[in-house]
């Protein structure tokens, strides 16, 4: 299907404005370009490996919408032109120029999916649940169908892989498991299937954990419960998590917000349980060591890597 592009030339200080006005006028999808610094409390609750590096804030910002093809553009245009007219009297809304193309696709939430198709992570094979297995799939121990919506954890991502390995490596049957940032539930259903008697999966983004739960249905795995909440300040959610009752807690997040986990997270965890954190970019390697080496009761056990990333297993004592 074809639609009409458009880019909206303006500044950091009106794109609230004029993003309103396009949704007043019946359009939806904006897009949103610009150089603004993310804020700490942004940074928590994104879902991204690498944060991007932007250059310095100019002041100017993009605005992209589309229109179906069918749809009245001159009229709809017309009316956006006065009304940022009408804005610009009391905002610096740049110079509101608009450039327009013509694009084929306008899914961008399911685009992804081309690109996802089944994996192994050693005997264990990983595929989406719109794709059929493969035909060597006799060949595997395990076989997932994974979903992940709009949540992080295709699996394919060396962070995921590096947390499967530790997690096939240590796992007794019967421990009990805890997933902080569990996306897409894939470590809480391999975790499960690789025999943990009961498994919590929790999450601050509450789609992540709809789609753990639908995963895991796909999956015809039980005994996982999924709830979103921040275990790191919310004494309500680690009152719900519980104390001293796992025997291994699994967090393939970032390294910025393992560093602050580390510091809390061993009150959740049995005498003697494992703590699996990945996402860990190289460069950041030494500060979750430090953030580990700080709680008196964690010692670090092991390292693990996978191109650019690092997996760190650290034990209470």
């Amino acid at each position: 299907m074809r639609w009409n592009k458009f880019r909206l030339t303006t500044t950091t200080e009106a794109v609230d404005i004029v993003s309103g006005l396009l949704v007043e006028l019946g359009i939806d999808g904006i897009e949103v370009e610009d150089n603004i610094q993310i804020t700490e409390e942004e940074k928590k609750e994104m879902y991204i490996d690498i944060l991007p590096e932007l250059p310095e804030d100019d002041g100017h910002a993009y605005v992209i919408f589309y229109m179906d093809e069918n749809e009245d553009k001159d009229k709809i245009l017309s009316e956006l032109n006065d009304r940022l007219n009408a804005v610009k009297e009391f905002v610096n809304a740049g110079p509101c120029t608009i450039e327009e193309s013509v694009t084929e696709d306008k899914d961008w939430v399911n685009n992804w999916k081309k690109y996802f198709k089944p994996f192994n992570v050693d005997d264990i094979l990983i595929k989406p649940t719109w794709e059929d297995a493969p035909e060597d799939k006799e060949e595997y121990k395990m076989i997932l169908d994974i979903d992940p919506g709009t949540s992080f954890g295709t699996g394919k991502h060396e962070t995921t892989q590096l947390c499967i390995r530790q997690l096939r490596k240590y796992i007794k049957n019967g421990d009990r498991v805890l997933d902080v940032g569990c996306g897409s539930g894939i470590l809480s259903i391999i975790g499960k299937k690789l025999g943990a008697g009961g498994v919590t999966g929790i999450d601050i983004d509450k789609i992540a954990v709809e789609a753990s739960i639908e995963n895991s249905k796909v999956n015809n795995v039980e005994d996982i419960r999924f709830f979103d909440g921040n275990i790191i300040e919310n004494k309500e959610i680690q009152d719900k998590t519980g104390y001293e009752c796992y025997d291994i807690v699994v967090a393939n997040i970032l390294a910025d917000i393992i560093i602050p986990l580390t510091a809390v997270i061993s009150a959740q965890m049995k005498k003697g349980a494992l703590y699996i954190t990945s996402g860990i970019i190289n460069t950041k390697e030494q500060d979750v060591v430090a953030a580990i080496n700080a709680n008196p009761e964690l010692e670090l056990k092991e390292i693990t890597r996978q191109g650019d990333w690092v997996s760190i297993t650290a034990k209470k004592i």
